[in-house]
């Protein structure tokens, strides 16, 4: 029998190091997507600096690398521009593969996904 594949939203709030939920999401996603899951990721408020190009955390697991690790798998990977704005953040600043967008991009996402997660 083939299994039915799902589509997952991840909605990222949580700075890249103010706790492990964007790690935990990150892997999360990767996981999904090795098998064979569609992932849609979209960072908002603080959730914008996960995407931040050439992070060195000294004592943290680096959700940089992960970020890459998950568009290279094949996520969508989406940033809320108001937030990136709020916060001085400009599109050269992100990883390769991350698009800044509006609100009605998250709602398109949650709206075709069979699972949305809010982190």
């Amino acid at each position: 029998m083939t299994e039915l594949k799902k589509t997952f939203t991840i909605i990222i709030a949580d700075g890249a190091y103010a706790s492990e939920r964007p790690y935990t999401m990150l892997r999360f996603a990767y996981t999904a997507l090795l098998e064979e899951h569609k992932i849609n990721i979209f960072l908002v408020e603080d959730g914008v600096f996960v995407g931040k190009k050439n992070q060195e955390p000294a004592s943290y697991d680096n959700v940089g690398k992960w970020m890459k690790d998950v568009i290279e798998e094949g996520a969508n990977v989406k940033a809320c521009g108001v937030c990136m704005k709020a916060r001085g953040f400009s599109q050269d600043e992100f990883i390769d593969g991350i698009e800044k967008t509006t609100m009605n991009t998250l709602v398109e996402m949650c709206a075709e996904a069979d699972n949305v997660l809010f982190s």
